[in-house]
């Protein structure tokens, strides 16, 4: 018996996406605008990394008391400590706010802690974070997030154009504007690693839309012809199934990790999962459609972007 090859859409499709890229772009712009909305007025549930103090993972002999660790250690007068379940019910993760005094008091903070807790418990991880070093994170993950991006943009200039280039950066900018207003709204710890997964996310979505511009620049020469909305369409429907697929892959992977990977990576999982769909959108119903607003080379000394502006709906 032979087996037949998987496929998520038929081949010959013809869906007309730019028909719907309108509606893409107001979705878009009402959520990147929410984003900022919301980060402005929640902000973000940031991490040990960002706001400094000290998070600690500890194991107990038996299942862990969380109401009495809670109440042990808020009797220290160290501050704010929060105390909860860290995967199974003999492992606690612990977070100390900042201390006034710097990395010297934060050290007598752990210490303070540690003798409270006693010898019954075994140290998973210990992490102490100042305030000035948890400021130069912040300053170097913003600065990150910044240069890639206009790494994208210098690297996508030189390899189709500069309109290619604008479509590749809008995008990436929608997806990292969404992702932060996703963590402002469920208020997942924000920290180093979602910082990782953003600058993955960026690479995934960077992907998929060099893949979708690579198709639309063979196409450019093949129909010289062809009106430059049904040229993108026709684009993207001729990669639709490996889109779906390496999405669809990519996905079953990442949600094995969130569900069996434990708590240290479930925030960095769950950041992923959020960028492959989001980065999905985003190179179909963002990145492509911009290349509509702003022509190609090919339009230069033809009628195609008048006929393209034409043919929208």
């Amino acid at each position: 018996m032979r087996w037949k090859p998987i496929r998520f859409v038929p081949d010959g499709t013809k869906l007309p996406f730019m028909r719907w890229s309108r509606f893409g772009f107001f979705l878009s712009g009402i959520l990147c605008a929410l984003s900022v909305w919301l980060f402005a007025v929640n902000g973000l549930n940031y991490g040990i990394d960002f706001k400094g103090g000290t998070v600690l993972t500890v194991r107990t002999q038996q299942a862990a008391d969380i109401d009495g660790l809670r109440s042990q250690l808020g009797a220290l007068g160290l501050g704010d400590v929060e105390v909860q379940e860290y995967g199974s019910p003999n492992d606690v993760l612990i977070r100390l706010e900042a201390q006034a005094g710097g990395e010297e008091s934060e050290r007598a903070a752990l210490a303070k802690m540690k003798e409270s807790l006693g010898s019954t418990v075994e140290y998973r991880s210990v992490e102490v974070v100042g305030p000035k070093v948890s400021g130069e994170l912040t300053n170097e993950a913003i600065l990150a997030v910044v240069i890639s991006i206009f790494g994208v943009l210098v690297y996508l200039w030189f390899r189709f154009e500069w309109q290619f280039a604008v479509g590749a950066a809008i995008s990436l900018l929608h997806d990292v504007l969404l992702s932060i207003g996703l963590f402002s709204i469920i208020g997942l710890e924000f920290n180093l690693t979602i910082i990782a997964a953003i600058l993955t996310i960026i690479g995934y979505s960077l992907n998929d839309t060099v893949v979708i511009f690579d198709r639309i620049r063979e196409f450019l020469r093949k129909f010289k012809s062809m009106p430059f909305v049904d040229l993108i369409d026709f684009s993207l429907n001729s990669v639709l199934p490996r889109t779906l697929l390496t999405s669809v892959c990519t996905l079953i992977s990442l949600v094995s990790l969130y569900i069996f990977g434990g708590e240290v990576i479930r925030g960095f999982t769950f950041a992923m999962i959020w960028g492959v769909f989001v980065g999905t959108y985003s190179s179909i119903f963002v990145a492509a459609p911009v290349l509509i607003l702003l022509g190609s080379k090919r339009d230069w000394n033809t009628d195609v972007v008048k006929q393209a502006a034409d043919a929208r709906p």
